[in-house]
């Protein structure tokens, strides 16, 4: 069985909430979406075996989901949201509550009268000032806020709470045995926690003399096959179009710019390249005055830019300039531009003749400085198994976050990791390392790992510092909250897996354009 992956609980979470959830959360005293949510057009978002989900119902539950966040102190722009694709889990809740209320009626799973008086009745929003429900409360909250009639309103939360009631039945036959039980504590009790150092060519690359011509030569002749496949994964390093490194500003122009428009565009950009010809720093200029977005903050930055990627007025002017000079304004679709051009590069169509020599002794100097790091980490698992710990020889320089450790490694250092499992194939702070979790399994108490473990590009030297099993007694233990945490994942598990055999079997149809007019387009 799976473990109880976070995703998955937030998955089961939504899905077995929403139909409560949707409909208690919404009305003018909460912070749903109300008179000033998004604006609604017509059209439905999706069909679900030909039941449309209307266009409504999904800018009122994204607006939810907004509101969700910002009371969650995480303001994310909509933009932002949409990017991390929260559109679409959105869009996948409201699908999957119809599927489920289509399962609910297709096996006699109706709700009755009296739970959806009781829904009604405990929603706050039709409730009077002095406390209760109030049916004039009622009919003007679901005119003014919800916008439906009673029997609409009513027959939608009747379809929700069957949906609620189909999935309560599939969670219901999510049984767990007690040897599902202890074979979670089995895997989840058997921990292992190591120190490693890692030991790559980069750290050794300045240490590695360049061939001399013989060196070369010989070498060429042996690895042919290495040099021709080098030049063909990094063809577009030897075989580029003519490019510039260039900086912008940018008076912006509306679409349909009128020509008193464009008359006042040109005149404040002259007024700026005056600045600029005047001495004024060009980045300094974009940053006070530039209306790109994309590149304001970086003083205009734009990297290095080919023609092709410009309109023909704009790369004609740039491309004809020298480094360090400004063009004169230049008018596009977009506004007017000042370019400014940092660096130039000629066009390049190199074959592999001309480059050989280059890539070969580029490669020879890799491969000599993987040599000498598989070198340094067999001479250190010596050390260490001579009594020495990597910790002793290794000390990490400083403090800092995991995953930004690698990125600025430029020697060994002893690295002590969170306990982990043998399940899976990864070491925390390192990766991957499938050879280095088996040993560190095979060993049942603290002692250095007797190899060097080839990682990625480099070689890792590595000691088990805690070993833990599971017995008996801490079975005992902590059976309870495994069976609470092994019932909450083959919950989810046979949700997914339902849900799944509804998708498949049913025909589930998607409207982007009406999901972009709510959310705006990716």
């Amino acid at each position: 069985m799976d473990g109880l992956n976070p995703r998955k609980v937030l998955s089961l979470l939504f899905i077995i909430g929403i139909a409560v959830v949707f409909t208690l959360q919404f009305g003018p005293g909460s912070t749903g979406f109300g008179a000033s949510g998004p604006v609604t057009a017509p059209g439905s978002v999706a069909t679900v075996n030909g039941k449309e989900i209307p266009l409504r119902d999904f800018a009122t539950a994204w607006a939810r989901q907004m509101s969700f966040l910002r009371a969650q102190g995480s303001p994310i722009p909509e933009s932002v949201a949409r990017q991390f694709g929260m559109h679409n889990q959105v869009l996948d809740r409201l699908v999957n509550t119809e599927l489920l209320a289509q399962a609910a009626e297709q096996r006699g799973i109706t709700p009755s009268d009296e739970e959806l008086r009781k829904l009604i009745h405990q929603n706050t929003d039709f409730h009077a000032k002095e406390g209760g429900f109030d049916f004039a409360r009622y009919q003007q909250v679901l005119r003014d806020f919800y916008r439906k009639t009673p029997p609409e309103f009513e027959t939608e939360l009747r379809r929700q709470l069957a949906a609620q009631k189909m999935m309560e039945v599939v969670r219901a036959n999510a049984t767990v045995s007690d040897d599902e039980v202890r074979a979670r504590y089995e895997k989840d009790g058997n921990q292992a926690k190591v120190v490693f150092a890692r030991f790559l060519p980069t750290m050794y690359a300045d240490k590695v003399a360049a061939p001399t011509p013989a060196q070369l030569t010989e070498w060429k002749k042996t690895h042919e096959k290495e040099i021709k496949d080098y030049f063909e994964a990094n063809r577009f390093v030897y075989q580029q179009p003519e490019r510039i490194r260039a900086r912008q500003v940018l008076v912006k122009l509306p679409p349909e710019a009128t020509a008193e428009q464009k008359a006042e565009a040109l005149k404040k950009a002259e007024a700026l390249k005056k600045e600029i010809d005047g001495g004024k720093d060009f980045a300094q200029v974009a940053r006070d005055s530039s209306e790109d977005p994309g590149s304001k903050a970086r003083g205009g930055d734009l990297g290095w830019v080919e023609r092709g990627s410009w309109e023909p007025v704009l790369a004609d002017a740039a491309f004809a300039l020298k480094a360090g000079e400004v063009t004169a304004p230049v008018e596009t679709k977009f506004g007017v531009h000042l370019v400014k051009v940092e660096e130039k590069q000629a066009a390049q169509d190199k074959k592999l003749e001309e480059v050989q020599d280059e890539i070969a002794t580029t490669l020879f100097k890799q491969e000599r400085a993987k040599e000498t790091a598989k070198a340094e980490a067999q001479k250190a698992l010596a050390t260490v198994q001579g009594g020495k710990t990597l910790k002793e020889l290794f000390p990490a320089e400083k403090e800092q976050p995991a995953l930004l450790r690698f990125e600025t490694e430029t020697r060994p250092e002893a690295v002590e990791t969170d306990s982990f499992t043998a399940e899976g194939e990864a070491v925390p702070h390192l990766g991957p390392a499938p050879a280095l979790v088996k040993a560190a399994f095979a060993v049942s108490a603290p002692q250095v790992l007797g190899e060097v473990f080839p990682v990625g590009e480099g070689f890792v030297v590595a000691q088990v510092v805690e070993r833990q099993k599971p017995d008996t007694a801490g079975f005992e233990q902590k059976k309870d909250a495994l069976r609470v945490q092994a019932q909450q994942a083959k919950q989810i598990e046979v949700t997914e897996s339902f849900l799944k055999a509804l998708k498949k079997g049913g025909n589930v149809v998607t409207n982007p354009e009406a999901i972009d007019s709510v959310v705006g387009a990716g």
